[in-house]
């Protein structure tokens, strides 16, 4: 690389960090304000509160990622506009196109490390942020879903309870139906289910078994059975969070696994598994857009540029927050509206390019 393409690396690459390690401290010193109440008050261990903090840190920097990039590009952008560099280093010989190189070499490198992180390394600090936020601040918030629990569990097995308790590993008029291709062989219903975790098998009491026949149904009726069941109690009822929580390879064979069951909460994790490509990509798009607006410059200097900068920034999460809560909580598609932040603002990137370079 040429000594333009190091120097702007350098700024590119430099200005975001320092955008993170500014930022991260800001975010921390807001949330612990706004929690110390809390953690005093459940007398939470120091250890437990550093290792909160540790996942915070993580779990902030992947979700805010964008809009740090966003802001440090314009802002070293604008101070080389301001300083006429940018009008030297065009007046050179040096195509707009060219003076873009370096930004795009900057975008791929954050976008790999976004990638990592988003993949392997977030969920890890997810997993620890929510299990301390639901144990110490949170205590006693359903976390999972409780109540009208259906799910295939098998090919040829469906069960179903009007209320599930996982805390206490119960559940309230249960059924077990098992069909055989699509004629139900027989139906197995208690008005309560209870896991023994010491030898892993199920107590139904108020048994009833109807096994179908050709010309008359048997009824088998039992006050209690203990028996072993083809399903694993935790597994029925997942947290809310649980797709944060799972890397890439993990989180695609738990969504296969929750669409065989009927899950009706697959948008919610497929949005999750559609971010971990989508937020990464942003980089380029917010990178093209970041250095169109500020590479001119401008009568009100920085201030106009970083106004302007926030403003898009703004739009962008709203567009990925409100597009991402349709998808979970209705049967709008998540791959449309993951994607449309990016693709709506790759359009505007394209625009502001060709206006940028005129």
């Amino acid at each position: 690389m040429k000594i333009l393409d190091w120097y702007i690396l350098k700024r590119y690459l430099g200005t975001f960090f320092l955008m993170l390690l500014l930022f991260i401290p800001i975010g921390i010193t807001v949330n612990l304000a706004e929690k110390i109440d809390k953690i005093l008050e459940n007398e939470v261990p120091f250890i437990e509160v550093a290792f909160y903090y540790l996942d915070f840190t993580i779990y902030f920097a992947n979700l805010l990622f964008p809009l740090f990039l966003f802001l440090s590009v314009i802002w070293f952008t604008s101070k080389l506009a301001n300083n006429t560099e940018i009008i030297a280093f065009l007046s050179s010989g040096v195509s707009f196109y060219r003076f873009l190189r370096p930004y795009l070499i900057g975008a791929t490198i954050v976008c790999g490390f976004a990638l990592v992180l988003s993949m392997y390394l977030a969920p890890k600090a997810s997993k620890g942020f929510n299990e301390f936020k639901y144990e110490y601040l949170k205590k006693g918030t359903q976390t999972q879903e409780t109540n009208d629990v259906y799910r295939q569990i098998n090919d040829d097995e469906y069960i179903y309870a009007s209320h599930f308790q996982p805390r206490t590993k119960t559940a309230r008029n249960f059924t077990l139906e098992h069909f055989n291709g699509n004629e139900l062989e027989f139906k197995i219903s208690a008005s309560r289910l209870k896991y023994n975790e010491e030898d892993s098998t199920y107590t139904l009491s108020v048994f009833d078994k109807r096994i179908i026949g050709e010309k008359e149904d048997e009824i088998i009726h039992e006050t209690s059975v203990d028996t072993i069941l083809p399903f694993d109690f935790d597994e029925l009822t997942p947290e809310n969070y649980i797709a944060e929580t799972l890397n890439y390879t993990e989180l695609n064979e738990f969504i296969e696994k929750e669409r065989r069951r009927g899950s009706g909460n697959i948008n919610r994790y497929l949005v999750v598994a559609y971010k971990r490509w989508s937020i990464p990509v942003s980089a380029f798009i917010l990178t093209i857009i970041a250095v169109a607006v500020s590479s001119i410059k401008r009568r009100g200097g920085m201030g106009v540029n970083l106004a302007l900068g926030i403003t898009l920034a703004f739009v962008f999460i709203f567009f990925d927050k409100v597009f991402g809560t349709m998808a979970e909580q209705s049967t709008f598609s998540p791959l449309v509206a993951v994607w449309f932040p990016n693709i709506s603002f790759g359009v505007l990137a394209v625009y502001l390019l060709f206006k940028a370079k005129r």
